[in-house]
């Protein structure tokens, strides 16, 4: 026996990430678009911002960049649980999307982090399969990330991710809430499930308290498996907003918006409202999903906490001018997005009042 003691058997193999950077290679360049400069092996990822140069189409005459970052909670759990690896990648990067969307920007570039007990390339290739597919849909290149494998950290099994993404908008067009009045619309598009939040208290409900297992198939969600609704992808938002807002560029007709995440409704339209406002927002004005009603009725949850925690069926939220709120409506679901008129804005403190 060697007296000599290699990095493998203290937990870290790199001979398995160059496999995974072999395996991963092709999801990454699927997201890559005639501003990045790929250069091989290199330390760091480049993105060009060019104004003068015909090639392009998205050139800024006074660029304000954007950023965000954001993990998935503890949804991954979940993931692990069933090794179903290909839809987180897709949450991770819509929590920073959808953020920076939120101010008028279109994203540019993500980057991810993965933290594993273990290198297994396969399943990091689904994660980051996941993570490029989740690029295409928000038009952004996917230009860089790390893998660290840290088994005195993470118990087996268990992995964590994180996204850093950077946007840009014209300076003149970040939206701000600013403009938001009395009078004007509020509009809901429709989340596709439960999307990156509240899953502490989902945990909770589905495997501690009810003691399901991921594969049973409740009645109350029609037949589907319940790992298959819990693990539903947060939806992108980005093509159809930043294809609506492109088609307005001298009338300022969205006054705000907001990604519907932990805190809901009631915590997340305050973030941009005038503080002599009000959102009134009607809760039979949109459909709830069966996840909502059977988590509520499982918990069970009082309605007040649900909205707490829960996005319950509105993902984004737009607020506009009234003129122009149908014509807004029609043009989001020609874009293949379901849009509900849930409320207005009236005055008041900064708050939400649901009825």
């Amino acid at each position: 026996m060697s007296k000599y003691i290699s990095y493998e058997q203290s937990g870290v193999n790199i001979d398995a990430n160059d496999e995974m950077v072999e395996r991963i290679a092709g999801y990454v360049s699927s997201t890559f678009g005639p501003r990045v400069i790929e250069t091989r092996n290199a330390f760091a990822g480049m993105f060009r911002l060019d104004f003068d140069e015909k090639l392009f189409k998205k050139n800024y005459k006074s660029a304000v960049l954007v950023a965000c970052t954001d993990g998935v909670g503890s949804k991954v759990q979940l993931a692990g649980k069933i090794k179903k690896f290909d839809t987180v990648g897709i949450d991770l990067v819509a929590m920073s999307v959808n953020d920076m969307l939120v101010q008028g920007a279109e994203p540019l570039f993500f980057l991810d982090y993965l933290a594993v007990h273990k290198l297994e390339p396969k399943m990091i290739a689904e994660l980051v399969k996941g993570v490029a597919a989740g690029c295409r849909l928000a038009d952004c290149a996917l230009l860089g990330g790390e893998t660290a494998e840290m088994p005195d950290t993470y118990r087996k099994s268990d992995f964590d991710m994180a996204g850093f993404a950077v946007g840009v908008v014209e300076r003149k067009k970040i939206i701000t809430g600013q403009n938001i009045r009395k009078g004007d619309v509020i509009l809901g598009l429709a989340s596709s499930g439960l999307h990156s939040n509240g899953f502490s208290l989902v945990r909770n409900i589905c495997f501690k308290k009810t003691g399901l297992k991921m594969t049973d198939t409740p009645a109350e969600l029609n037949g589907a498996a319940l790992g298959d609704a819990l693990l539903e992808p947060t939806r992108i938002y980005v093509r159809p907003i930043v294809k609506l807002l492109a088609q307005y560029k001298v009338k300022r007709i969205v006054h705000g918006m907001a990604h519907i995440t932990g805190g809901g409704l009631v915590g997340n339209i305050p973030r941009v409202l005038p503080k002599n406002c009000n959102a009134m927002i009607r809760k039979s004005s949109w459909p709830k999903h069966k996840i909502f009603d059977f988590l509520q009725k499982k918990g069970p949850v009082e309605e007040d906490e649900m909205f707490r925690v829960f996005n319950m069926g509105i993902g984004f939220v737009m607020i506009v001018a009234e003129d122009f709120a149908d014509s807004i409506k029609k043009k989001l679901t020609r874009y293949g997005e379901k849009v509900y008129q849930i409320g207005r804005i009236t005055t008041g403190t900064g708050k939400v009042v649901i009825k």
